[in-house]
């Protein structure tokens, strides 16, 4: 019996130890996978953080663009009255080269004009009078305005429309000139007035950002005959080929330095209200 009981308590301390060991082995089979699972769910919250901070400093640090416009091409205007030679002002004024007036202007950079007047008076036979008048008008571009060019094919279209539309113009025609600037028009009309029948000449221009408008008249007085439209047309056209070419001389060097496309400041100076035709005033 004693024997028995001693089998007995040797079976339950085996019984013990084993499964003292079970505990262990289930414990340490255990504790990888707790190791495992928390390392995954650390890793991915530690990688989604990360990528919701990369994609902000991302958003932060790509400012959006700054609006650019091309950079006009002409940056200033020549004198007025320096525009035509001493023989273009001979044909057109011929009693009156020395009368250049130059027109007030706030700044000379952006619009000018210069007219002349000329009487040939002969007496009892009646006068020759003849009035030339050059207006120069330059655009900047601008982000809110669009470039400087599309600003003076505006004005262009508009300086055109205005001499075709002058009251009291009759037998009014336009014509384009081939030649000068970028492109060009002549209108021409007759225009009753107390003093004579005057014959009307205006040829709008545009180069560039640059709009030039030319302006001639002539009337026989005191009974004298009426000039010949055509070659009063053909002056003043040769009297705008001029002006444009003095346009694209006096900016000659500062387009031999750059005119590639510039990013242009809002509010930059233009010429957004431009008078209107000279032809008006005649």
């Amino acid at each position: 019996m004693q024997r028995a009981a001693q089998r007995d308590d040797r079976r339950a301390q085996r019984d013990q130890r084993a499964g003292r060991l079970r505990r262990v082995l289930v414990c340490a089979a255990a504790v990888p996978a707790v190791f495992v699972v928390a390392g995954c769910s650390s890793g991915s919250g530690s990688d989604g953080a990360g990528a919701k901070e990369t994609a902000g400093s991302s958003r932060s640090s790509s400012p959006s663009p700054s609006p650019t416009v091309q950079a006009a091409a002409y940056r200033k205007l020549p004198e007025a009255c320096a525009v035509l030679t001493k023989n273009t002002l001979g044909e057109l004024v011929p009693m009156g080269t020395k009368s250049g007036k130059k027109g007030t202007s706030d700044d000379t950079s952006y619009r000018a004009n210069c007219s002349w007047s000329s009487l040939d008076n002969n007496g009892v036979k009646g006068s020759q009078f003849r009035w030339l008048h050059v207006s120069l008008l330059r655009f900047d571009s601008d982000v809110n305005r669009g470039s400087g060019e599309k600003q003076a094919q505006a004005y262009y279209d508009k300086q055109v429309k205005d001499a075709q539309s002058v009251a009291g113009a009759k037998n009014s025609k336009a014509t384009p000139v081939a030649g000068t600037g970028d492109e060009a028009t002549a209108v021409r009309y007759d225009l009753k007035k107390k003093e004579g029948s005057f014959k009307q000449q205006t040829i709008v221009a545009r180069v560039e950002n640059a709009v030039v408008t030319v302006d001639y008249n002539g009337a026989g007085l005191a009974g004298d005959k009426t000039p010949d439209a055509d070659d009063l047309t053909k002056a003043a056209q040769k009297a705008a080929k001029e002006a444009v070419a003095a346009v694209s001389s006096a900016n000659a060097s500062d387009r031999a330095g750059s005119s590639s496309p510039a990013p242009s400041k809002s509010g930059a100076k233009t010429g957004s209200s431009p008078s209107a035709s000279a032809s008006k005033k005649s």
